[in-house]
């Protein structure tokens, strides 16, 4: 691999795909240079972990409700003393109204991937074709160079 890259061609496939799956290497910094390179062309970068994430299609596009840790404090009332339900708006819809008007559009970065199901694989890959101005970047596994194929070929491999 080059010592150094432009990333047009993960640029361009992730533009032509909708959404990768990445190896990287495991010591890292390559992932940073390529978050970068998409934000210089015109893209908004959101980087989660694809630990706890729950239902993922209430989780990036729908109103779903959160009960953090109680800690020992009941909930008033005559329920269960389990702390009480906060809904959140969704993360990439959230996101969405937030853009900047001459951006590209919003490139969901998720590491950790190689924790998701094919069911949740599946949903991510089809994501970009239900709203077009997201793209989705998933961390699958390590590798010794920074490759990358489009999402649905890393579910044959899996």
């Amino acid at each position: 691999m080059a010592l150094i890259t432009t990333g047009n061609t993960l640029i361009r496939d992730l533009e032509k795909n909708g959404a990768l799956g990445v190896y990287v290497p495991l010591e890292g910094g390559f992932e940073g240079r390529y978050r970068r390179r998409l934000r210089a062309a015109g893209y908004i970068t959101l980087d989660i972990t694809a630990r706890g994430l729950g239902d993922l299609a209430a989780y990036l596009t729908g109103v779903h409700g959160v009960r953090p840790p109680h800690l020992g404090k009941k909930s008033t009332g005559s329920g269960a003393a389990v702390g009480y339900v906060y809904y959140v708006p969704p993360i990439v819809n959230y996101q969405l109204e937030q853009l900047p008007p001459k951006s590209k559009g919003l490139v969901l970065w998720i590491i950790e991937g190689h924790i998701l199901s094919d069911q949740e694989i599946e949903y991510l890959a089809n994501l970009p074709k239900l709203e077009p101005r997201v793209k989705v970047v998933i961390e699958r596994g390590g590798d010794r160079a920074f490759r990358w194929m489009p999402l649905e070929k890393t579910l044959l491999a899996s």
